[in-house]
């Protein structure tokens, strides 16, 4: 039995030191050393031993057993760690490689033409103003000189909160001209962009939701000729020198008197086209001396102060800065649109 045990001992701890693998190692553990393994069926036959040498063959199958299993841990031990050289070769990173290169983005085209435009007014002394887009009805059109009566208070113009129609969504940043003139000192020049909703129809100039620009002054000796020269100004700043302007008479509830401000389309010189709809011009802005109504109704005496407003689409004024032809590009976030920018 003695011998039995050291034959074992000779063929399980060089088959040990040959296994190659985790794998391997574990069957060699179960055929060595397992409940229906070689050691145990040299152990069922200590039946056949006198009671002197049971505790001596016993002593040596256990020896037997540590040793097995210790060359069967050291092996395991070696193996683990060429596996982990291997797979540390295998995903090996040259650190001295140039990096990957880092995909930076860019300002959208409008707000390109936002920051230019802050920059103008800001340069003219304005002050830039932010408000919030939910507003209240009298904000957005009662202290605006906009009567109950009038279209764009309608369901089909404008989107309202509840069923009185006293909150809705801003259709003009215009009520912050009314918050300037209850909490501001006089004299005021300020612009107010953010964003407006209009239940307008998507097409190639017009949108639902959109961005403009809301501006306005109020000082003492205030006339239409500053407002033509400020906006000429403002138009040639964004669209270079030479840039030919008019100025249409219009209604505006909140001026009086009103005016439109056209340019020459960007995309046909003047001839027509569906940029322009075939009037050879692109509205940019409503503009007009403010109404005295207005002034008066937040608490500015009409008599001693005089001022000016205007409001513009964003959007429009970034088609004509990249000659975009169609507003939804704007919108829609296609990656070979905005790349090019």
């Amino acid at each position: 039995m003695k011998e039995m045990m050291e034959k074992l001992r000779e063929a399980s701890i060089r088959a040990i030191l040959e296994s190659e693998d985790v794998d391997s190692l574990e069957a060699l553990r179960v055929k060595y050393l397992g409940k229906k393994g070689e050691l145990t069926g040299i152990l069922r036959q200590m039946g056949r031993l006198s009671a002197e040498e049971r505790p001596v063959m016993g002593q040596l199958a256990n020896q037997l057993r540590a040793d097995i299993e210790a060359a069967i841990d050291a092996r395991k031990q070696v193996l683990s760690s060429a596996m982990m050289e291997k797979k540390l070769e295998a995903e090996a990173v040259d650190v001295t490689l140039p990096a990957a290169e880092t995909r930076l983005g860019h300002k959208h085209p409008m707000y390109n033409v936002l920051d230019q435009i802050k920059d103008i007014f800001i340069g003219m002394g304005f002050e830039i103003l932010d408000g919030s887009e939910v507003e209240l009805s009298d904000y957005n059109f009662t202290k605006l000189n906009i009567e109950e009566s009038h279209p764009s208070r309608e369901w089909t113009d404008t989107f309202y909160f509840t069923e009185d129609s006293r909150v809705c969504l801003r259709t003009q940043t215009s009520p912050m001209q009314v918050h300037a003139m209850e909490t501001k000192t006089l004299p005021i020049r300020m612009i107010a962009p953010g964003r407006v909703y209009r239940k307008d129809e998507v097409d190639a100039t017009h949108s639902p939701m959109f961005h403009q620009i809301e501006g306005m002054v109020i000082d003492k000796g205030v006339t239409m000729s500053d407002l033509k020269a400020t906006l000429n100004l403002v138009v040639e700043k964004i669209y270079g020198e030479g840039t030919v302007t008019r100025f249409r008479p219009h209604h505006f509830p909140f001026t009086e008197p009103s005016a439109e401000l056209d340019i020459r389309c960007h995309k046909c010189g003047g001839k027509g086209c569906p940029t322009c709809k075939g009037e050879g011009w692109i509205e940019v802005l409503g503009c007009g001396m403010i109404h005295p109504k207005v002034l008066a109704g937040c608490g500015i005496d009409p008599d001693v102060y005089s001022g000016w407003a205007f409001g513009m689409g964003l959007e429009r004024l970034a088609m004509g800065e990249y000659k975009i032809s169609d507003l939804r590009l704007i919108f829609e976030n296609d990656e070979r649109f905005l790349e090019q920018f």
